[in-house]
């Protein structure tokens, strides 16, 4: 951290960053709980409403590369100002009543939360090197509760609004998320004149950890996204009310948030992190078994419970191997780049596959014998992460 940065000047940076991880989610997790609604209003199928949480996955994938070679050349703290621009348009051109614009609008979110996924990892690396799992666990943190904010609202919001203007809602959050972040910007410990990063894709594309990384990050995102676009339907195919179900949602990311903080900080201070997520990988097959029997509510409680741990742990770890397989901000941005756009990729399946698995089988439970798969292939790709070391130590 620069020595001329005094107090105040990290605070506000660091609120900068709290801004910009809350606009993370709630534009997508919002979706979850009405994709029934809006699968009805527009006529469309399973398989096809679930598009409307791959888009922004396929998005991410895309833009992953792209925006670390954004950072280089107009700086980070710009190129983020530009995700939360373009995060902001898409919200507004996805709540117009047409399928088109809720397409088209889709993807603008998503390629504007994908710039700012990408390059908050570098920032945080470069600006606070020495502080990587407090200051990841506090901006996933952020996230993930705002995500759960998002879950919860969204159908009490849609009861009042109407669905499109209910999604249209989050762009107050976006809005004071770029009047912050101008300001905090500003306060940057490294200033635009620095050179953060220069594409070696290559290198990374070599490394057997980079792979295991972005695996692990892809797989973890698959389970997240499915899990907040369909655990409603499933939930209310058990016999739950759709408001029910949505809080549900939000409760399983509420639950998630101490794991979400605390993760990061313990992983920072381990050799490796095998025991991590054999732990959050144990509780997460529980919980996908669970569903698999209609269960009274206080075991769907404990199932949802035991997933959210998972959900909040998988993924905080997720970016903390993003610095601490890395040796310096080049390094993670690289890293980043790689695993979000492959991971993301990867995830963008997801809904779109376990919504067309339903509409074939016309049963929720085939899809979750697949989720249960999918969370014992995380765990072993999770494990070859873990393991202490540089992904390009052999460079």
């Amino acid at each position: 951290m620069s020595s001329h940065m005094n107090k105040m000047g990290i605070t506000i940076f660091i609120a900068g960053i709290i801004i910009l991880a809350i606009n993370l989610r709630p534009a997508i997790t919002a979706v979850g709980p009405i994709i029934g609604i809006i699968r009805d209003d527009l006529a469309m199928a399973n398989w096809n409403a679930g598009l409307i949480t791959s888009l922004p996955l396929l998005a991410f994938a895309i833009m992953s590369p792209i925006a670390p070679r954004m950072g280089n050349k107009i700086g980070n703290e710009r190129t983020l100002l530009i995700g939360l621009l373009i995060l902001l348009g898409g919200i507004w051109i996805r709540s117009i009543a047409y399928l088109l614009c809720l397409f088209i609008g889709t993807t603008l979110v998503g390629v504007g939360i994908a710039i700012i996924n990408v390059i908050l990892p570098s920032t945080i690396k470069a600006a606070f090197p020495t502080k990587i799992g407090l200051m990841t666990g506090l901006y996933t943190t952020s996230m993930a509760g705002f995500a759960a904010i998002g879950s919860g609202l969204s159908v009490p919001l849609t009861n009042q609004l109407g669905w499109k203007l209910s999604l249209a809602s989050w762009s107050m959050l976006t809005i004071i998320g770029v009047f912050v972040w101008a300001y905090a910007m500003k306060k940057a410990p490294i200033k635009e004149s620095v050179k953060l990063y220069e594409p070696s894709t290559k290198r990374m594309l070599r490394s057997g950890l980079a792979w295991q990384v972005t695996i692990f990050m892809g797989l973890q995102s698959f389970l997240f996204y499915v899990t907040i676009s369909w655990l409603a339907e499933i939930l209310i195919s058990n016999g739950f009310t759709a408001a029910t179900a949505g809080w549900f949602i939000a409760y399983m990311q509420f639950i998630s948030l101490p794991l979400t903080f605390l993760t990061p900080v313990l992983a920072s201070k381990l050799t490796n992190q095998k025991m991590i997520v054999l732990s959050f990988g144990t509780s997460a097959l529980i919980g996908y078994i669970g569903l698999l029997f209609s269960s009274p509510l206080w075991l769907t409680v404990l199932w949802v419970t035991l997933i959210g741990f998972m959900l909040g742990s998988s993924i905080s770890l997720a970016l903390t191997f993003l610095g601490l397989r890395t040796e310096n901000a080049q390094q993670a941005a690289e890293l980043s780049g790689m695993s979000q756009s492959f991971g993301y990729l990867l995830a963008s399946i997801g809904p779109f596959t376990i919504g067309f698995i339903f509409d074939i089988t016309g049963d929720w439970n085939p899809a979750i014998i697949t989720i249960i798969i999918i969370t014992c292939i995380m765990i072993a790709f999770g494990i070859g992460a873990s393991r202490g070391e540089y992904v390009l130590s052999n460079e």
